[in-house]
């Protein structure tokens, strides 16, 4: 076997140099670009064309040599960095890609793809039936470059696309991501295309065979990634979180595992970058997945590598071998003839077939349209087939950075038209309040459980809460025991049992063997839980201990979140209709709230937020004209008030009272009884002590007195 060895030094140089020029280049650009109203995207094609042979390194070629690859080795390590570049952005565009959103607009995407499809592959075969011989590489090969041309012509930018709508903030609308829909559908079908004119091009028998061989290909890549390929992430999801120890193990597991699936795909004749989206979305699938493990991504992907990427498809334009006569009018045909069937088929597609009004069929068009990066590595590959010249080649990488340009204003000028649903709008509003909730983040809950039957009310109501919480948000649970030295075995059996009360999708059951559960508890709360979850249904009788000794003293060490459901004897049929939530402005209070609406998503369900103002006379003794307490007044008002308000923009009946009183807890107690709630949410946080659990006297008396079960939630 050969060795290998690192690139020349000279090489290596060059290399540093370029990215570095390129990444600030880019970003600088971008930015800009930004200012000016428009994506960053364009600033960032708009880099690789200042900087590449089009202007600066033709006008200053000492500084050209050092910018553009001079030799097969530079081009080849600079390709390398911009093939990572894509491969990161498309794993972030499938993290985004929301497969309910896909499906509920399938019909619509389905629709447009088909008619970006057909219309351009149309169009750009008569035009390469009649270009002139001298941009054919071998003129007896007219079908073969006409089917090439139309191909190319097929074919949009999903890294364009997805950049663009990322950039506009319209990756979550529905349009944006029944546009990626589309597109996706669009590269897979003509890059199946691509490949059976490919075979033409080398001499191979292209027969219904072949073709059927082509489009099965894709289908089971597809069919096992979505079950074999999801298996096969969870799995390894599971033991990355829970057996690993390594900083960063998640980050590093998603970028192997996307890089593995490029691999599978380029392998089978398609791209890697579409097995790094595959993959991208079956990551956004899995519950378990912290949020910072996608920002982390975000951050690498679009603040290093996908500038990048973006300036090195500019830098291979060069638009000054295009200044001749001829050439430019050729030019100026293939970019309207590529840009009028792309927009004219989507629209199409999805006004005649979809059913969509004028500006959303015309916005598929507009994005759509983009064909950037994805066009240059086909134009490279008809280059070194012997398909097209180097004329034609330079023509179509034109068409595909003008093409990806006109997309940025095309879009942004056509979605000012096109006006949100109610529907979507509310969906919008609670991912905007999401992104801020404690509570909506809120994935991976870990429950410790035990093993005797005075635990079955507490872990009825813990099962109904943990459904409901569910039902708004993916949830992972994990029920974990800890069993005594040697009895694993009945541990197993009682979880197998226990887990018929909990509906979520994914419960995954853990028995250790230990006779220290504190300590095991909390190591296993360390593996990137969201959320701790205690039952307490014996009353403690003594002042030290606020729920159980083993409670108090995991809530007080716990890393994550905690909530503590205490209850004594509840009905069979028991489910939180009417939650009372005391508030005092405070994050804890609000928390709490949120905690309450996520609860409440039926429509008979209430949330009641109190406010109480404490009786004091004492304190107004020099408040003759009571100006105090109508201030005090005015202020519990708007604490309530923006809690309902938050409350009503998710659709939940809420509430609200501002009563007087000798003590909160008093009032509290009173309204729970007068109200006959079935839910008392107390936010809290921890608070230092001597060595026991203290969240308050008053917290104490509610979890002492109430009429019903209480839920103390430590954020």
């Amino acid at each position: 076997m050969q060795s290998f060895g690192a690139a020349p030094h000279h090489d290596v140089l060059v290399l540093l140099i370029q990215v570095a020029v390129l990444l600030l280049a880019a970003r600088a650009l971008g930015e800009i670009a930004q200012r000016l109203g428009q994506p960053a995207v364009v600033g960032e094609i708009l880099a690789g064309i200042v900087l590449g042979p089009s202007f600066l390194s033709t006008l200053l070629p000492g500084l050209g040599q050092w910018l553009v690859p001079q030799t097969a080795v530079q081009g080849y390590l600079l390709e390398v960095v911009s093939l990572l570049g894509v491969m990161f952005l498309l794993l972030i565009t499938g993290l985004e890609t929301d497969l309910v959103l896909i499906r509920r607009h399938a019909r619509m995407s389905l629709s447009a793809a088909g008619g970006g499809l057909i219309v351009p592959f149309a169009t750009g075969f008569m035009l390469g039936l009649y270009l002139p011989d001298f941009l054919l590489a071998n003129p007896d090969q007219r079908l073969v470059f006409a089917l090439f041309v139309a191909a190319a012509l097929s074919i949009s930018a999903i890294p364009v696309i997805a950049k663009v709508l990322m950039d506009l903030n319209l990756m979550r609308r529905d349009i944006g991501q029944a546009i990626i829909a589309a597109g996706m559908v669009d590269d897979t079908t003509a890059w199946i295309v691509l490949s059976v004119i490919l075979g033409l091009a080398s001499g191979e028998a292209v027969t219904a065979g072949f073709v059927l061989q082509s489009v099965l290909k894709v289908a089971a890549f597809l069919a096992i990634s979505f079950t074999a390929g999801r298996w096969l992430v969870k799995r390894a999801l599971d033991f990355v979180q829970d057996e690993v120890i390594s900083q960063n193990r998640l980050l590093t597991l998603v970028v192997v595992m996307a890089f593995a699936w490029g691999v599978v795909t380029q392998a089978i004749g398609l791209e890697a970058l579409f097995g790094a989206f595959i993959m991208g979305i079956l990551f956004g699938q899995m519950p378990r997945l912290p949020e910072f493990v996608r920002q982390k991504l975000e951050s690498v992907a679009l603040g290093i590598f996908s500038p990048i990427f973006f300036a090195v498809a500019g830098l291979k334009v060069n638009v000054i071998n295009l200044f001749e006569p001829q050439l430019i009018v050729v030019a100026l045909v293939v970019i309207a003839v590529a840009t009028i069937g792309k927009v004219v088929g989507a629209y199409a597609g999805a006004r005649l077939i979809g059913g969509r009004d004028h500006w959303t069929a015309l916005s598929f068009g507009a994005g759509l349209n983009a064909r950037g990066a994805m066009e240059i590595i086909i134009a490279t590959i008809g280059l070194n087939l012997g398909i097209l010249t180097q004329d034609m080649f330079s023509i179509i990488v034109l068409m595909a950075m003008t093409t990806s340009l006109m997309a940025p204003p095309a879009l942004r000028w056509v979605l000012k038209n096109v006006k949100p649903e109610e529907q979507e709008l509310r969906r919008l509003r609670q991912e905007e309040l999401a992104a801020r909730s404690l509570v909506a983040n809120i994935h991976r809950i870990l429950l410790p459980v035990r093993q005797h039957s005075a635990s079955a009310p507490v872990q009825a109501i813990e099962a109904r809460v943990l459904e409901k919480l569910g039902a708004k948000s993916r949830l992972s649970l994990t029920l974990l025991n800890v069993a005594e030295p040697g009895g694993r075995a009945a541990g197993v059996t009682f979880l197998n049992h226990l887990n018929q009360m909990f509906l979520q999708k994914e419960v995954v059951k853990k028995v250790v063997e230990g006779s220290k559960p504190a300590d095991i508890v909390l190591d296993e709360a360390k593996k990137d839980y969201d959320l701790l979850v205690f039952g307490a249904s014996d009353a403690s009788r003594s002042s030290e201990i606020l729920f159980t000794p083993l409670v108090d003293y995991l809530v007080r060490l716990s890393p994550c979140p905690t909530m503590v459901v205490q209850c004594q004897r509840v009905p069979e049929d028991w489910r939180p209709r009417c939650i009372l939530v005391p508030t005092n402005g405070s994050m804890a209070a609000r928390r709490a709230a949120e905690l309450g609406f996520a609860l409440a998503w039926d429509s008979g369900d209430e949330v009641a937020i109190l406010h109480v103002i404490v009786e004091n006379t004492g304190r107004y003794h020099l408040d003759a004209s009571g100006e105090m307490f109508k201030t005090q007044i005015g202020v519990g008002y708007q604490i309530v008030d923006e809690l309902r308000e938050l409350g009503q923009t998710q659709g939940i009946h809420t509430g609200t009272r501002v009563q007087v009183g000798p003590d909160p807890e008093s009032i509290i107690l009173d309204v729970a009884r007068e109200k006959k709630v079935d839910l008392i949410i107390l936010g809290t946080d921890v608070r230092p002590g001597s060595g026991r659990l203290f969240l308050g006297p008053r917290v104490e008396r509610v979890l002492k007195d109430a009429p019903c079960p209480v839920i103390v939630f430590n954020s």
